[in-house]
């Protein structure tokens, strides 16, 4: 089998690169999240500075202390980034951007919904297993009355009153909790 020709030739600059890379990224990632504590935006800028390194380097520009112009450029970069039009006019909230809704709850929002999901399933354990039983057909799986009346054996009548009755019962465990319905 042979191995096909790499149309660019490899002068040692792609393992230089790959070297520094190692040696450097950490440092180079560092700089950049001291400036914004941002993950996400540190990496951007590390992915960033090692392509400009090596666009300089194809260009032949000489660099003569590599890790001091790599830390220059985050640094840069960073700062830009701080500067940029778009942090400069006020950047809103996912859930506000551009007045467009997000797709779905702001994290604050999610959290808050998971608290009262966790007090709700453990305020549940303390109700009768019918009542257990018919919200959890109701809104948990989502089924309507005449399904819940033909799993259960029982008039759909039965099955409104039932789910009154267990919604008043939860209610009044989550009123003694202190949430509100």
């Amino acid at each position: 089998m042979t191995r096909a020709a790499n149309p660019v030739p490899d002068d040692g600059r792609d393992g230089e690169v790959a070297a520094l890379y190692r040696s450097h990224a950490r440092a180079v990632w560092a700089v950049a999240y001291a400036r914004h504590l941002d993950r996400d935006l540190a990496l951007d800028v590390v992915q960033e500075t090692f392509l400009r390194f090596w666009a300089q380097r194809d260009h032949g520009g000489a660099i003569e202390n590599p890790r001091a112009w790599l830390m220059r450029v985050a640094k840069n970069l960073a700062e830009d980034h701080a500067k940029s039009a778009f942090r400069r006019n006020g950047t809103q909230p996912g859930d506000s951007l551009g007045r467009l809704s997000a797709a779905g709850p702001s994290p604050p929002d999610l959290l808050e919904q998971k608290e009262l999901f966790a007090v709700i399933h453990d305020l549940l354990r303390e109700l009768p297993p019918a009542d257990r039983d018919i919200l959890t057909m109701r809104y948990a799986l989502d089924d309507d009355a005449p399904t819940i009346a033909a799993a259960l054996g029982i008039p759909v009548t039965a099955v409104h009153m039932r789910l009154s009755r267990a919604r008043q019962r939860l209610a009044e465990k989550l009123a003694t909790h202190g949430v509100r319905p």
